[in-house]
């Protein structure tokens, strides 16, 4: 069975990339915009025309939430009309597709976890592109599986964690807002998932249960809290954290200021055993560091 893996350069699809040798019934095909450009959807339709795919995953996404506010017509081009090009496609040659989405789609406002069905309402031009790309997969009539994740984190590109280190050597202290509140996500397990997921609907159609998913590490921090724990396990940083709040760091787009995710329907429908966090976040760092010494 065929794969095609769109994004594969970003920190999911390098993760998929890691664990790929582990689902050997899958035959993946790795690709970036040098190999598929999803914003051409002449391109998209003779590609998967081509390969045939039992399955899409689209890890491909406009993901820099502050350039997003002036780049809106790029933002809106990549998130939502490459993704009606991919559904297009999905629809004309019976490929399933699995979409990954964001914790940006809620406001913020609740105190308890979002569920999948909360009203989303998203204040930032990244967050209402996303949603624009949920709406068009939920509208056509595809076998479609939506993951909204939160706080990516890896050991691949740019992200929060290789930030942190990488200034938590350059500086002796440091501010860093703690009014936000979420769960890192470390993408090898948001990996996991998606081809555990695959796997279930490749022996068993049935199971392959369309709908919009949670998913995120287990466990609740701020972002102080999560830059505190980074430089725990990495003891040759002797960098201070300060906790400011929000409107000390005022950034373009708007964050939620909480946006924990009910992941309830995922663990149930799946049988999906998640990480808390910290335990990922330590594997993480594990990878970095032999990663460097190599």
């Amino acid at each position: 069975m065929k794969i095609i893996i769109t994004g594969s350069k970003g920190q999911l699809g390098r993760s998929i990339q890691e664990l790929s040798s582990g689902y050997p019934e899958f035959s993946f095909v790795f690709t970036d915009i040098e190999e598929l450009d999803i914003c051409d959807a002449a391109l998209v339709d003779r590609f998967i025309a081509k390969v045939n795919p039992f399955a899409i995953v689209n890890c491909a996404a406009y993901t820099a939430v502050d350039k997003a506010e002036k780049e809106v017509v790029l933002a809106e081009k990549i998130n939502h009309h490459a993704v009606v090009n991919l559904v297009s496609a999905c629809k004309k040659y019976g490929a399933k597709l699995i979409h990954i989405s964001t914790d940006y789609l809620f406001d913020g406002n609740k105190s308890s976890p979002y569920h999948e069905k909360d009203i989303v309402r998203p204040r930032s031009v990244y967050g209402i592109t996303k949603l624009e790309g949920e709406t068009a997969i939920l509208r056509a009539e595809i076998k479609s599986i939506i993951i909204r994740t939160s706080w990516l984190y890896s050991a691949y590109g740019s992200n929060f964690v290789r930030t942190m280190l990488r200034l938590g050597k350059e500086r002796d202290q440091l501010g860093v807002v703690s009014d936000q509140v979420g769960s890192p996500t470390y993408a090898i397990d948001l990996a996991k998932a998606v081809l555990d997921i695959l796997q279930i609907g490749a022996n068993d159609s049935k199971r392959f249960v369309t709908g919009i998913y949670h998913f995120s590490n287990e466990g609740v921090a701020s972002w102080f809290d999560f830059t505190q724990a980074i430089f725990e396990l990495t003891p040759e940083i002797t960098c201070r954290v300060n906790p400011i709040d929000t409107l000390s760091y005022p950034t373009p787009a708007t964050r939620p200021a909480y946006s924990v995710l009910n992941k309830s329907k995922i663990k149930t429908t799946f049988a999906l055993d998640i990480p808390y966090w910290r335990d990922s976040l330590k594997l993480c760092l594990i990878k970095l560091q032999e990663d460097a010494n190599k």
